[in-house]
């Protein structure tokens, strides 16, 4: 707590505490979500299984428009990495300096995650489980990273991505969207394979308007032109160098020269906007369109609106945002109090921590339930299920707490950068590394996202998956310690 103190005591009155606040808020409804709609039931040998129960809840799938946060994700990522890029170029880096700065903060608690499975898995192994069988449970644990695989693609893209924003603004988010709906006519008209870009190209464009809503709460530093600068502090709350601060708090940032750029809006008549052209979008997608209603992976279903992301989604996307700037006065409001805006900072130290975790809390707890005999097993949508799901959900609360107090500590460490000094420019040696490092990192975790459910894999995971990510990631280690810098 006494950190915390300290953190928000030293958060800068420039910061956009609304983007933290709203990190924490999908990362608490990705969680709440996917333990609510767990179903618990046994297969024909007896063994405990789990499935989700939107299947069997077809009144609960406009809800799915709300619990579906993977846009806020991205928004807020773009915003966060539009920030820290700036804020790194003031102090001298370039881009490879960048990502592999942000390597820290993503890969430490993923290698961590994926190396206890691992060895969890391998144990099991030994001890005489199936294959198959192991790899269902690893699947299962490791469905957080199908998210990562394309937030990391996005980060890696983040340097020519924001780079094309300064020069063309929302035509690039305008366009994306263009890609989307060809790669949705691909897949209803042609080979599924048509719209596989769309994991890439439907993320990006939401990840661009996190750019831009930086963009246009960049304005003059709380000095003044002509005064100092204050600290600024990043996602978590650390203090970083006064001269990256105007940054930080929200600089302006010129158009090049003879480029006009159109901002985005961001007044309360644009929420509006936003929110009534996003949800009429998506009446006319879903009701009169092709596309199911819920935006969440639904069993059985052939569509999914999420798998890749579809126009559909992208216009729930929009009904976000404009939901968004609707409630940022009151929020921001919220913030202003200490007790609040410690508790963001608190859930933001170990948000990753939190997401990648929160599976595993549901296998683990199972496990014990199923070990000593009191795992209840009710029918999806009965009396006994709904009274089951607060008992759940608190039991739950439980061991996630356990398992972040235990791993949470990796994340938190990761997220204490340097600062006050220069950042060295690298080598194009350190260069081709770092993006090296990166595409094995994400192939790994695609790989592993990528292979079936009931494969037979004694580690959880395909071997090659496996080496390829842990070879990324210590090429990425290896340059955060500082290899092939010069200056």
């Amino acid at each position: 707590m006494r950190r915390l103190r300290q953190l928000a005591e030293r958060t800068p009155a420039g910061r956009e505490r609304y983007v933290d606040l709203l990190r924490a808020l999908a990362i608490t409804v990705v969680v709440l979500g996917h333990w609510s709609v767990t179903v618990v039931g046994r297969d024909a040998a007896g063994q405990a299984t789990g499935h989700s129960a939107l299947g069997d809840l077809r009144w609960a799938y406009p809800l799915t428009w709300l619990a579906q946060v993977m846009p806020v994700f991205f928004l807020v990522g773009g915003y966060a990495n539009a920030a820290s890029l700036t804020r790194l170029r003031a102090r001298g880096g370039d881009a490879a300096g960048w990502l592999v700065d942000r390597s820290a903060r993503l890969v430490r608690p993923t290698s961590t995650l994926l190396l206890v499975l691992t060895a969890a898995a391998a144990a099991a192994w030994l001890l005489g489980a199936a294959p198959t069988q192991v790899r269902e449970v690893f699947w299962f644990a490791t469905i957080p990273l199908w998210f990562l695989v394309a937030y990391l693609a996005a980060v890696a893209l983040t340097p020519p991505m924001y780079a094309l924003h300064r020069r063309l603004g929302l035509a690039v988010p305008l366009a994306l969207v263009a890609v989307v709906g060809l790669g949705d006519l691909g897949r209803l008209t042609g080979p599924e394979q048509l719209s596989y870009g769309n994991y890439l190209f439907g993320w990006l464009a939401v990840h661009q308007l996190g750019f831009a809503w930086h963009d246009a709460h960049a304005g003059p530093s709380p000095a003044g032109p002509t005064g100092p600068p204050q600290a600024a502090t990043d996602a978590t709350g650390q203090t970083a160098p006064p001269q990256a601060a105007t940054e930080a708090a929200g600089p302006s940032t010129p158009d090049r020269p003879g480029v006009r750029r159109r901002r985005l809006p961001t007044s309360r008549r644009a929420g509006l906007v936003f929110l009534a052209g996003g949800l009429g979008a998506v009446l006319l997608l879903t009701a009169l369109g092709p596309w199911p209603v819920a935006m969440l992976k639904v069993p059985d279903e052939r569509l999914d609106n999420a798998a890749p992301p579809s126009l559909a989604l992208l216009a729930v996307a929009a009904g976000q945002l404009g939901l968004i700037l609707l409630l940022r006065g009151p929020a921001e409001r919220l913030l202003r109090h200490r007790r609040p805006w410690q508790l963001v900072i608190g859930v933001n130290l170990v948000v990753l921590t939190v997401f990648l975790w929160h599976l595993s809390a549901v296998i683990l707890l199972i496990g014990v339930l199923d070990v000593v005999g009191t795992l209840p097993t009710p029918a999806v949508d009965t009396a006994a299920w709904w009274a089951w799901r607060v008992p759940w959900v608190l039991l739950l609360s439980v061991v996630l707490v356990v398992l972040v107090a235990i791993f949470g500590p990796v994340e938190a460490r990761s997220s204490r950068h340097r600062t006050g000094r220069r950042t060295p420019r690298g080598t194009p040696a350190r260069t081709a590394l770092a993006v090296a490092g990166y595409a094995a990192v994400v192939a790994g975790l695609l790989v592993n996202s990528a292979t079936p459910q009931r494969a037979a894999e004694p580690l959880g995971t395909p071997v090659p998956a496996l080496v390829a990510y842990l070879a990324g990631a210590g090429v990425l280690r290896l340059l955060r310690s500082g290899w092939g810098t010069r200056g």
